[in-house]
């Protein structure tokens, strides 16, 4: 019989789950039932505790591996203990502080984005992850053309973020400095503030309508722009830590070991289930085989989102063995989301 996290528990059975499943957080070994008399604080025997296990192996809870006659929980026992057991208390004010210093907003976008994920793999001493925001959502502050050769177009894009990205583009004729100049001012005066496939679709509907003296340079704006602006290949999520996972003593099975280091190669399967956690309103929690992802079988993924101005762009997390410490590693993550969202807002202030 497989229970679910809203199968009732009397008030013992849950102290005990509790007892259990904090014991064998901290120490990594099957609990027996006289350890846990020892630890719960109950006043009962061995024996009515090794009747209430029996009871929560019932109920698929708890098991007891081969190789012990102490019990560790199940995946579905870590939920029920994260769902209805566990209290999570918010990094205090100085541990926030403390982040945000490691946080600051002159690392720009790029920066921080790397930062986090090593960040998040050093506090928690396991996989840090965080998808990479599309440069698309950040609106254009300015624009410049540089002249390289008869052929080739230097393109200096300008974010409101303050990152800047340098793009070259293959013309098909020889442009003056003047012509550069106009149509950089043109972009610049009516286009500063819009994302880039706005200012992409915006253009082209333009010199479909254009009839008069302008469609020379919007012509050569839509020819500058059309490669510009066009989504570029970039690094969708970055990870950090992975070699931490090499000494967990849960995932210490090589074969176990070679299938997470592939997923983690691939990133495809990580990026879909990040991506599925941008609309939530918090953290996310998947442990075992509620992620999806087979080689995570064994793992839990703690997700945030975090974002800037209002939106949303992009998703941080965790991937460590589903025997972590949920109350340390939760709010973790949550902060971290919070802060870089923080510092992302004033790197977008920033002039």
């Amino acid at each position: 019989m497989i229970a679910s996290v809203n199968s009732p528990l009397d008030s013992r059975s849950r102290h005990l789950l509790q007892a259990l499943i904090a014991q064998y957080i901290r120490d990594g070994v099957p609990v027996g039932s006289r350890t846990l008399a020892r630890s719960a604080g109950l006043d009962i025997s061995p024996a009515t505790i090794r009747n209430v296990m029996a009871d929560l192996e019932d109920l698929g809870l708890v098991t007891t591996p081969h190789t012990s006659a102490g019990r560790v929980p199940t995946a579905q026992g870590y939920r029920l203990f994260v769902d209805r057991l566990l209290q999570v208390e918010p990094l205090g004010e100085e541990q926030m502080k403390q982040l945000g210093q490691r946080l600051s907003p002159q690392l720009g976008t790029q920066g921080l984005i790397s930062k986090v994920s090593e960040m998040l793999s050093a506090m928690t001493h396991f996989v840090g992850m965080v998808t990479v925001p599309r440069r698309d959502q950040f609106a254009l502050r300015h624009i410049d053309f540089v002249a390289l050769d008869p052929e080739r177009v230097l393109v200096i894009l300008v974010f409101t973020d303050n990152e800047v990205q340098n793009r070259i583009v293959h013309t098909r004729r020889a442009y003056s400095p003047v012509e550069l100049e106009q149509t950089a001012n043109y972009l610049n005066q009516h286009f500063t503030g819009l994302p880039l496939p706005d200012i992409r679709e915006r253009l082209a509907a333009e010199l479909r309508e254009a009839r008069n003296q302008m469609d020379q340079l919007l012509a050569l704006a839509v020819e500058m722009t059309g490669e510009v602006f066009a989504p570029p290949r970039e690094d969708d999520m970055l990870l950090a830590g992975q070699t931490q996972l090499m000494g967990v003593q849960d995932l210490s099975d090589l074969e176990r070991l070679r299938e997470l280091f592939e997923t983690f190669s691939r990133k495809k399967e990580l990026l879909q289930l990040l991506e599925g956690c941008s609309n939530a309103s918090g953290v996310r929690l998947f442990i075992g085989e509620e992620s999806g992802v087979a080689p995570l079988g064994q793992c839990s993924v703690v997700t945030a989102p975090y974002g800037a101005q209002g939106r949303v762009l992009g998703v941080l997390g965790v991937i460590g063995p589903t025997r972590m410490a949920y109350d340390r590693v939760i709010p973790m993550v949550q902060a971290t989301a919070n802060v870089l969202g923080t510092a992302l807002n004033r790197a977008s202030q920033a002039q």
